[in-house]
């Protein structure tokens, strides 16, 4: 499998030249980064020509690389935009998959709708909205789709608060809904304590023996 995704990027390198940024295969998965200027044009080839025929949208994901590469002994080392927009494509005449990334800078973060060129991605380009405030130009009906009209912020985002911006409530008094501060204290998680554990010792000497007899 790995040989054929290794044929296929040198057949989209060779398609598309400098139209793309970056073509990888790891892990038998093939992606390809493209700047925001090129991706309507290097979606509709994926589609059309025949050695690809990606038809199928079968995903749409943003990324947040606010904190990439950032642990508890290193800072972050990523230096690119902070957003990305992640597409994965399936041929099902060919029976393939490629990634499509497309990486976005600014605030708000915009890129061009793939609606026109796969219609499945209406939904998906709605989600990555709501959930990380990216903005899909030539979308039709551009709105939130899993928080409420009413939610304030973009919950997937890095620096989004765990605990929320406000809370909902229903109030019978007023007969509707309302929103107030956030009531819930800032909880600091703790690291979990790994003590030695005996209760296995005699387990494992015994299966040592068994295995060296």
């Amino acid at each position: 499998m790995s040989e054929y995704y290794d044929n296929l990027a040198d057949q989209l390198r060779e398609h598309f030249e400098d139209r793309i940024e970056d073509c990888q295969v790891q892990h038998a998965e093939l992606t390809i980064t493209v700047a925001k200027a090129k991706l309507l044009d290097v979606c509709r080839a994926l589609r059309d020509v025949g050695t690809f025929r990606l038809d199928e949208l079968i995903d749409v994901c943003g990324v947040d690389y606010l904190h990439y590469g950032k642990d508890d002994q290193t800072e972050a080392s990523w230096t690119g935009p902070r957003f990305g927009v992640v597409y994965h494509l399936l041929s099902v005449s060919n029976n393939h998959r490629v990634r499509v990334k497309v990486l976005l800078d600014g605030e708000p973060p915009i890129v061009d709708s793939v609606i026109d060129i796969w219609n499945s991605a209406n939904w998906f380009e709605r989600e990555a909205f709501d959930l990380f405030g990216i903005i899909f130009e030539g979308h039709p009906d551009l709105r939130r789709i899993l928080t409420d009209y009413g939610f304030i912020g973009h919950p997937f985002r890095k620096d989004f608060p765990l605990a929320g911006q406000v809370e909902m409530r229903y109030d019978p008094d007023k007969q509707r809904v309302v929103y107030e501060p956030v009531s819930i204290e800032p909880r600091v998680n703790q690291p979990r304590i790994i003590r030695d554990d005996f209760r296995y010792e005699g387990r494992e000497a015994q299966a040592e023996d068994q295995a060296d007899a």
